[in-house]
């Protein structure tokens, strides 16, 4: 019980409970509500960082942190995407592309945790984790100077950015890089991916 509530994890935990009340200010279209989810997000990413930092730290990496850790950061990254599709504002095949990545990586991070075994990583990992939330801020940005476009005096530059299909394009670069490193992943971790197969299909 100690282990499972320890610090890192009840950050974790809190990044989860987080993610529904982002989409609650996202969605609920009143005044300030926007930036309202912005430092919402802004929070959960902070926590990401700060739980594994904690973690590494003071020596408190459990099981459980290592499954939730990773799936926390794909509930909340999943949820803004999908929430920026509902708004019209990314296209769906691009984040469908993203979520399976995300979760495909995921899943065999699990599998071979489960075995007992680590998964190799790369900085290439943290870089598109840091441009993924990068993009979703930039959105979240956009959203809100859509309300105060004509008060801030940006309506100009805002046009410039749409017609120039700004937001398109930073979210298909992220698509790529997150693509890319999924395949990364799995070609690194090739053998070790086999082998807690191999274990998993024989556990019995």
């Amino acid at each position: 019980m100690q282990k499972l509530f320890n610090y890192p994890n009840l950050l974790t935990l809190f990044r989860i409970l987080l993610t529904p009340l982002f989409l609650y200010f996202l969605f609920n279209r009143y005044r300030f509500f926007e930036i309202l989810a912005l430092l919402i997000f802004v929070v959960a990413s902070v926590t990401d960082v700060y739980d594994g930092y904690i973690a590494r730290k003071y020596s408190s990496v459990t099981k459980m942190g290592k499954f939730l850790d990773p799936l926390a950061d794909k509930i909340l990254m999943s949820a803004a995407f999908i929430s920026f599709v509902v708004l019209d504002l990314i296209p769906l095949w691009m984040v469908i592309l993203v979520i399976l990545r995300d979760f495909i990586v995921t899943g065999i991070r699990i599998l071979m945790n489960s075995q007992n075994q680590t998964m190799v990583t790369r900085k290439s990992a943290k870089v598109k984790t840091g441009i993924q939330v990068g993009v979703i801020c930039f959105i979240l940005v956009y959203l809100i100077t859509q309300r105060w476009k004509i008060f801030l005096g940006i309506s100009d530059y805002l046009k410039i950015m749409e017609d120039y299909k700004i937001i398109y394009g930073l979210m298909l670069i992220t698509t790529i890089i997150t693509v890319w490193t999924g395949i990364e992943y799995i070609v690194i971790n090739l053998n070790s991916i086999r082998q807690a197969i191999r274990r998993w299909m024989l556990r019995d």
